[in-house]
């Protein structure tokens, strides 16, 4: 039988890619989003919000947590109920699937959990306040869970930058607005979905059975290069 992973958010652009890309490596892909048309996936769940989650089968190899989004604002014109709902989005129904679904995880040995982080958690970026301020508290989470669950459950983190997904349509919507943002990345390229699916499937599957508590940055080198 093949083992399951739940992908949380599951209409994304990332999401649809991990999917797919789980599929080749042997797992049975169930989705759970609010969209009403999801495709692509061994099994799909639509649920109305993270607060009454489906149940899990008995033994989950793994849960990705997808849900986001993109605040570009400047910080004085944000509310601090516009920081709560990006909290929520984030972080509180992160927690919700973290909780609701760790009985399953402790059941298979080696099970994987991989968050979503970003870039600018790690850098200073203008008008990231509230996206730099909730991926922060992702990558906290990452290790303090990495540690409490270990060694029976695998906690990582994902930090990206700008990819190429519907999300982000706006802010590449043009050639020149993709010029540069390939232009600010020391590898001169937008990520993309495969960038993204290709780093969660190795995070889920045994090839990196020895790592927990890490954030990878996916990032064409922004996280650690200084762009000349």
């Amino acid at each position: 039988m093949k083992p399951n992973i739940v992908i949380a958010g599951a209409s994304s652009g990332m999401a649809v890619a991990t999917a797919a890309h789980l599929q080749t490596l042997g797992f049975n892909v169930i989705g759970l989003s609010r969209s009403t048309d999801l495709q692509g996936y061994d099994a799909c769940i639509q649920i109305e919000d993270y607060t009454q989650l489906p149940a899990a089968p008995d033994a989950l190899a793994g849960l990705i947590f997808f849900p986001g989004n993109i605040r570009l604002t400047p910080f004085h014109r944000i509310k601090p109920e516009e920081f709560q709902q990006d909290y929520e989005l984030h972080v509180l129904n992160a927690i919700r699937c973290l909780q609701h679904y760790y009985p399953a995880l402790k059941q298979y040995p080696g099970a994987s959990v991989v968050l979503m982080s970003s870039v600018a958690a790690g850098i200073g970026m203008p008008f990231h306040s509230s996206t730099g301020s909730v991926k922060a508290a992702i990558e906290g989470l990452t290790r303090s869970l990495a540690a409490e669950w270990a060694p029976g459950i695998r906690v990582n983190a994902i930090a990206p930058s700008l990819t190429d997904t519907a999300m982000a349509a706006r802010l590449l919507d043009g050639e020149e607005k993709r010029k540069a943002s390939a232009q600010r990345h020391p590898l001169k390229r937008t990520g993309t979905v495969q960038d993204i699916a290709s780093a969660v499937g190795f995070l889920i599957s045994e090839a990196s059975g020895w790592m927990s508590g890490e954030v990878l940055h996916i990032d064409g080198g922004m996280h650690h290069i200084r762009n000349l």
